[in-house]
């Protein structure tokens, strides 16, 4: 086990420093704190935790005056990523963007901030794939930059707006960090343009899983006990990871700040009518996943249905085509068969050379027939495979129901 410990660096009533320390401790003095978690962290069962990933727990335990030391140290693990400087005080908005004309769409955010320094940070946190997300995003940011500005007023007055997006899906496919960071930059030399705009985009289950493949170490690294906290209850999956939670349990007694954070969170989730709102939320969530679901179930099946349309279409179009070349025969042996008739009418004393003829003519004729009927009852086979009506099947092939009732004998036998 190594030997590492937290130095306290958060006060009850004042952030002042977000990086973490390590200093030497012995083994035995880890495994005594160890043995001491579970009696200062009191547990609540498992199915009673919300999961924080549910907009309505989450801006309960972030996006309360009360928990604002909680957000200020959450926020800054964020955004020390980016290089900014550690945010000492914040302030709670509750604004909707949008409504520049009356049909415009409004959208209410999850979570606005605004720091003493005047940024703009907007929270958004995601449990669905609306496949929407990065457009949506530019859509927020851009609201909130551009209605900073009030009549009157210069556009040195505009702030950075960052945008945080937390979600429990993959979103990007070209990276396996769950944290990636997005700026404007020169596109050869890559020098900063303004630090004006900055995105966030979290994924919580690439999160997961670099946590279990031991490629995370949340006693060393601020955000990724954060974001694990975030992670720890799955109620898609109604799941709840005990290893994760036991974890932060330990390193929760040396970090005063997590440690509130998890009373808050299981105070939150004891509490009758916050369980009864989370509830209706996660409901609604679930709802509508299962409808998104739906949804694309529905179209796969319309996309199948249209394939089947098609291959029918293209069957449809060959019988045609079969239909055509047999009335091309039928009318050519018609048209033999006059000129037979001539020829016999025209010389007489040909006759028996004619009758030859006409015999050898006959003949071919039965073959092409036979071979129709051939290729007939071949159509009707493949057509009764596919489960066509007979009505069908005797239209199209020119089968009589005897014929085709000897035909369906023969193959079931």
């Amino acid at each position: 086990m190594p030997q590492i410990c937290l130095r306290k660096v958060y006060a009850s009533t004042e952030i002042t420093s977000l990086h973490i320390q390590e200093e030497s401790k012995s083994y035995k003095k880890y495994q005594r704190r160890k043995e001491r978690t579970k009696k200062a962290l009191h547990r609540i069962p498992d199915v009673q935790l919300m999961d924080l990933k549910v907009d309505y727990a989450f801006k309960q335990l972030f996006g309360n005056e009360k928990n604002k030391d909680i957000t200020v140290v959450f926020l800054n693990a964020i955004l020390a990523k980016s290089g900014r400087s550690p945010i000492q005080q914040l302030y709670f908005q509750n604004i909707e963007i949008g409504g520049e004309y009356e049909e415009d769409k409004k959208s209410r955010l999850d979570l606005l901030i605004r720091t003493e320094n005047k940024e703009w940070v907007n929270i958004e946190i995601q449990i669905n794939n609306e496949y929407n997300m990065i457009k949506r995003s530019l859509y927020y940011w851009s609201r909130l930059f551009s209605e900073q500005l009030k009549e009157g007023q210069s556009y040195k007055e505009l702030y950075p707006v960052i945008s945080i997006n937390i979600m429990h899906f993959n979103l990007l496919d070209e990276t396996d960090a769950f944290h990636n960071i997005f700026h404007l930059h020169e596109i050869k030399q890559k020098y900063p343009l303004t630090d004006m705009i900055e995105f966030h985009f979290v994924e919580i289950s690439k999160l997961i899983t670099a946590w279990k493949n031991n490629q995370l170490d949340p006693w060393e690294d601020v955000l990724t006990r954060w974001l694990l906290l975030l992670g720890t209850v799955d109620r898609q999956r109604n799941h709840f990871y005990e290893d994760i939670y036991q974890e932060l349990e330990e390193i929760a007694m040396v970090d005063k700040t997590l440690n509130v954070a998890m009373r808050v969170w299981e105070d939150l989730s004891r509490t009758e009518e916050e369980r009864r709102e989370y509830e209706i939320r996660l409901k609604q969530i679930l709802d509508e996943q299962s409808k998104k679901r739906d949804r694309e179930l529905l179209e796969q099946e319309m996309e199948e249905v249209k394939e089947q349309k098609e291959e029918m279409k293209i069957e449809k179009e060959e019988v045609e085509k079969q239909k055509e070349e047999m009335k091309a025969e039928k009318e050519e042996a018609k048209k033999q068969k006059e000129e037979m008739k001539a020829e016999k009418e025209e010389a007489e004393k040909q006759r028996e050379e004619s009758e030859i003829k006409r015999k050898e003519e006959e003949r071919k004729r039965f073959e092409a027939e036979t071979a129709l009927k051939e290729s007939a009852k071949q159509m009707a086979l493949k057509m009764l495979e596919q489960g066509i009506s007979q009505t069908a099947i005797i239209q199209v092939t020119g089968l009589t129901p005897e014929q085709l009732k000897i035909i369906q004998q023969e193959t079931s036998r």
